[in-house]
Formats: structure tokens, C-alpha cells, sequence
């Protein structure tokens, strides 16, 4: 049989257990470090298979060898869910309240899963191949530096990821060569001031009317620092002054995430960001202290990487499934592995066939037409096969 057949065999025969998987894994979601079930799960699948995946530090997180060592192509999932309510009325719906695989990582370890296992069947397997499971990719700084930390990386020449995508049909692969994700931060500014009596703010550090200023001009005043075509975006999600209206409180902050299309600008911004809040707040009499927590580098995809899972779509997936994609804001710290071994990063069309508008990314209604994870199956199976 070649190699396609195989595939299509394995798919028939697999897809309801893959399928069956996945919604497990969305029925019983858990956030970043916590990912201890699904660990579980993901160990439990691939023994069963005869392989031998090993638990990362931390106790989750999985990492698991296939075929001739040592292992060089790699094949990495996101594990963990957000801390957002599923409101999807469905069988596999969250059975825990507030979290959520609303990113799709539930679709991405069993894609991965499904390719380890086609991988792992075949009787001349001609490279070796590590499927990385990774917890904690929704927090700052991201899980994929503890697979890093634990060797995770060692040996590997190349790196392959699906991740879902509801702006694009199911069955289509969305592909770009260079930057394909952004850098974000995470960033906390605290503010603090004598407060007082909203009768007598003169006798006061109006506390809320700087954080008000800083909120607006932060934004403002960064866009016009720095290279325009740099995208670099601010946007505060959480700020909290005060408990009651007639007293100007003495402490307050902001919260918020830091984006931008450009590495190098993302090494000369937290200075400039620090001295901008500071200057902002100053003529109020306000101090302020900033915490900037760096996130993840853009995800850069390789152009010999791309043009494997080019090469895998037209081969596996369909002759027609290779479209464009755009550079998102969005930050994956599958950005570190590629800092250090070159590989891409591969959208996974989910939305259904027809469908006008499909649920984004991040919402409590978010799902995936489920034949999506045949195709990114055979995506990443042939990719470690190019």
C-alpha cells in the first residue's frame, strides 16, 4: 500500500476514536499547570499503543518518542483550556463551569495523537519522531519554555503545529512563510497617591483622573514612538480605583496585553513603555510601578518548513486545500521552539462547509466541524514523512 492509502485506511478506521477523544477532552477541560487528566488521558492512548511517552516535570505535559532515535522532526500540541464559559448546547459541552477548550487545543492534541499513532503503525518509518504535548500555553510565560527546560528540543532539525482557525473552511490549510503570530506581553501598571476627599482633590494625588489620563495616552503616545509597521497595540482589559464615590482612592491599576508584528521592536519597548506610564502620571503627583512580563516572540515560520506542509496538504489532505493566511495579533509561544529549531506553524481550518460566520477563537460558543481532525492528521503525518 503506499503511503496515502495508509493514511486513508488509518482514518476510517480511527476517526470515531479520534473524534471520541477529543470530546473527552472538551467535556473535561483544565487550565494551564493543571492539565493533570489530560495528561492521564494522553498517556493512557499512547501505551496502549505500545509507546512509551514520559510525563514532564511538573506532572503535565507529555513527551513521546515514535520510531527510529533519535528523533528528529517534531510534532507539538497544546494541552490546557481558558478560564471562559462553554455555553455550546452540546453532548461534549465543558462539565466544568468557567473553563473551556475555546482555542481549540482539545482538536490539537488529537491531531497530534491521531498522526503519533499513524506514525507509530507503519512498518518503515524512516524518521524518528517526537509528539510534544505542552501544558500552559494560555499563561505568561508560556509551558513551551518548561519543554525547553526539560530537553524537550534535543535533537530535533525541524518543528510542525496545527492550530485551529474558524475564518477558514474545514479541509483548507492555511499557510504563510515568515511571521504568522505576534509578540504579546502581559503587562500590570499599580498606581498609588495620597488620596482624599473628592471635595478637595487639590489637597490630594488624584489618583483616578492619572490612571483615567494613563489609560487613554499609554496607547496613544507608544503607536507614535515607534514604527508604525511594527503594529504595536496596547490594550488594557482590567482596571479597578476606589470603593466609593465621594473619596479619591490611594491605589489603583490596569491590566492589560502588549502586541506587536516586529521582533526586534519587541526588545526595545518595555523601557520605553516604563518611562512613558511614569512621565504620564507624574505631573499628578502619582507614582507608578510597571510590571511587564514578557509573553512569547512571534511565531516566524521557515520557508522550507512551509513548503513541507505545502507538499503534505496537496499529498494528504487535498489537491486544492493549500490557502493563504494573514499575520494575526494573536500571540503562541510556539514562537520559543522556533527560536531555537525551525519549523512552522500550520491554521487548521474548522468552520463548516456553507457556514457564513463561525464563533471566533476565545468565545463560550466556539466549536469545530470534527472532520478537521482528519485533516490535520494527515497534515502532520505527512509533514514528519516529507
Amino acid at each position: 500500500m503506499s503511503t496515502a492509502d495508509r493514511l486513508r485506511a488509518f482514518l476510517a478506521e480511527q476517526h470515531d476514536r479520534l473524534v471520541e477523544l477529543r470530546r473527552d477532552l472538551h467535556a473535561h477541560p483544565e487550565l494551564g499547570r493543571q492539565e493533570f487528566r489530560t495528561t492521564d488521558r494522553i498517556v493512557t492512548v499512547l501505551q496502549a499503543a505500545g509507546l512509551s511517552p514520559r510525563v514532564l516535570p511538573g506532572g503535565t505535559g507529555v513527551i513521546c518518542d515514535v520510531g527510529p532515535l533519535p528523533a528528529t522532526v517534531g510534532l507539538r500540541a497544546d494541552i490546557d483550556a481558558l478560564p471562559i464559559a462553554d455555553d455550546k448546547d452540546v453532548p461534549y459541552r465543558s462539565t466544568l463551569d468557567g473553563v473551556c477548550h475555546a482555542c481549540g487545543h482539545d482538536v490539537h492534541v488529537t491531531c497530534v495523537v491521531g498522526a503519533g499513532l499513524f506514525l507509530a503503525g507503519l512498518p518503515d518509518l524512516p524518521v524518528g519522531v517526537r509528539l510534544v504535548f505542552q501544558p500552559a500555553e494560555e499563561v505568561m510565560p508560556g509551558g513551551a519554555l518548561d519543554v525547553i527546560a526539560a530537553g524537550g528540543l534535543d535533537g530535533l532539525e525541524r518543528m510542525y503545529a496545527v492550530h485551529c482557525d474558524p475564518a477558514i473552511d474545514v479541509g483548507q490549510i492555511g499557510l504563510r512563510t515568515g511571521p504568522v503570530t505576534s509578540a504579546t506581553d502581559h503587562v500590570e501598571v499599580h498606581v498609588s497617591g495620597a488620596g482624599g476627599h473628592t471635595a478637595r482633590p487639590q489637597l490630594t494625588s488624584d489618583l483616578v483622573a492619572a490612571l483615567g489620563d494613563l489609560l487613554t495616552s499609554v496607547p496613544a503616545i507608544l503607536a507614535r514612538r515607534v514604527d508604525p509597521r511594527a503594529g504595536v497595540n496596547l490594550v488594557w482589559g482590567e482596571v479597578h480605583a476606589g470603593t466609593a464615590a465621594n473619596v479619591i482612592p490611594r491605589e489603583g491599576v490596569a491590566i492589560g496585553t502588549l502586541r506587536m508584528l516586529d521582533r526586534d521592536v519587541w526588545e526595545t519597548v518595555p523601557p520605553l513603555l516604563a518611562d512613558l506610564v511614569r512621565a504620564i502620571v507624574a505631573p499628578y503627583g502619582v507614582e507608578a510601578e510597571v510590571t511587564h512580563v514578557r509573553g512569547v516572540p512571534p511565531v516566524v515560520n521557515d520557508g522550507l518548513a512551509v513548503a513541507a506542509l505545502a507538499r503534505s496538504a496537496a499529498a494528504y489532505v487535498g489537491a486544492d486545500s493549500v490557502c493563504g493566511t494573514e499575520q494575526s495579533l494573536g500571540g503562541e509561544d510556539f514562537g520559543w521552539y522556533l527560536e531555537k529549531v525551525p519549523g512552522a506553524l500550520a491554521r487548521l481550518g474548522v468552520r463548516p462547509v456553507g457556514s457564513a460566520r463561525a464563533a471566533d477563537l476565545h468565545h463560550p460558543e466556539f466549536d469545530v466541524d470534527e472532520t478537521a481532525i482528519d485533516a490535520g492528521v494527515a497534515l502532520l503525518a505527512g509533514a514528519a514523512l516529507d
